[in-house]
């Protein structure tokens, strides 16, 4: 799990304040001809799911979508919906299929190669999923010898391979549900993924599977947009704060992600600022005791296993830092 550079987080928000504070909510733009295009999944329970009779998918990732376009000024009836399979994403969005993706999407350095992300939205962390009969999965380290099975274009099997259980076997399908079925069955001993989606899975089959509770990573989930297009990238960013500061955040959690036992952190602070050069955070146009200040702060956290995000105000003279926020995460 690559760390959150503390510098690159506290000069996505200097342009942003001069005193620690409350953003005012944008409002939203009503323009009935505009239309959008947007990718989720199709098949988890509480975070968005559609079946071939629905007209909207239901869920976290589909609220958190519908928000999103209606502060770009796009009513639910002018979206279409596209099913965005994790190992298709990155396409869609490079092949103009989509406008933007919101289907439990990590924010990692890999991804940002290819994909301008906004958020983060939701912080979530890879478990296990087992059937409820084996007592003998409790840990990523039970693992050797048995045979887990995650989406094609997720990584999730390969961080346990690698850190855990050398001799765990990996399976794939093109779908997380399709894995469920074959935990079900007996085809496979396990299921990994984000702990989030797993609670769904656990909820639909509670006499026959069980989430193991153990998470090991820490996962933020950002809406991906199309590389380079920075304008959406910063729309969609001050959407996802405002869904957050207006209560519609935690509503959704409650409405969709609660009713499985599920319980995510805290709303995330929302970081991401769009991914291009800021003439302005040019460290030699910047007041160099602005810099020295930054640089010794990130040199300290980058030493730990600490993930953080602040904002630097000048006040009486100095620059000062507040409204720091630190996570503990795997390296």
């Amino acid at each position: 799990m690559n760390r959150v550079i503390l510098a690159a987080a506290i000069a996505a928000g200097l342009m942003l304040a001069t005193a620690c504070g409350t953003e005012t909510a944008s409002k939203p733009t009503s323009n009935q001809s505009q239309a959008l295009t947007i990718g989720v999944k199709y098949d988890q329970p509480g975070l968005s799911v559609k079946g071939p009779d629905d007209v909207q998918p239901k869920g976290f990732d589909a609220d958190t979508a519908r928000y999103v376009a209606g502060k770009l000024g796009v009513n639910p009836e002018r979206i279409t919906w596209k099913e965005a399979r994790s190992d298709q994403r990155e396409h869609m969005l490079a092949d103009g299929a989509v406008d933007f993706v919101v289907a439990s999407y990590s924010i990692t350095a890999d991804r940002l190669k290819d994909v301008s992300f906004a958020g983060p939205y939701l912080v979530a962390g890879q478990d296990l999923l087992v059937r409820k009969d084996d007592t003998a999965i409790n840990r990523q380290e039970d693992l050797d010898g048995r045979t887990v099975c995650t989406a094609q274009g997720s990584t999730s099997a390969q961080k346990i391979q690698k850190d855990f259980a050398q001799d765990v076997q990996l399976t794939t399908q093109q779908t997380y549900s399709a894995c469920v079925d074959q935990l079900r069955t007996g085809e496979v001993d396990a299921v990994t993924t984000d702990d989030v989606i797993l609670a769904g899975y656990a909820a639909q089959y509670p006499d026959q599977l069980r989430v193991v509770g153990h998470p090991f990573t820490r996962e933020r989930y950002g809406i991906g947009v199309k590389k380079g297009n920075t304008d959406l990238q910063a729309k969609v960013t001050q959407a996802i704060r405002d869904m957050i500061s207006d209560g519609s955040w935690q509503r959704s959690v409650d409405a969709n992600l609660a009713p499985s036992g599920y319980h995510p952190m805290p709303p995330p602070p929302v970081f991401n600022a769009p991914d291009k050069t800021v003439a302005a955070g040019d460290p030699a146009t910047l007041d160099p005791e602005l810099v020295r200040t930054v640089d010794g702060l990130a040199d300290t956290a980058n030493k730990q296993n600490i993930d953080y995000t602040g904002t630097m105000v000048h006040r009486d003279g100095q620059w000062k830092l507040c409204d720091l926020r630190a996570d503990f995460v795997e390296s």
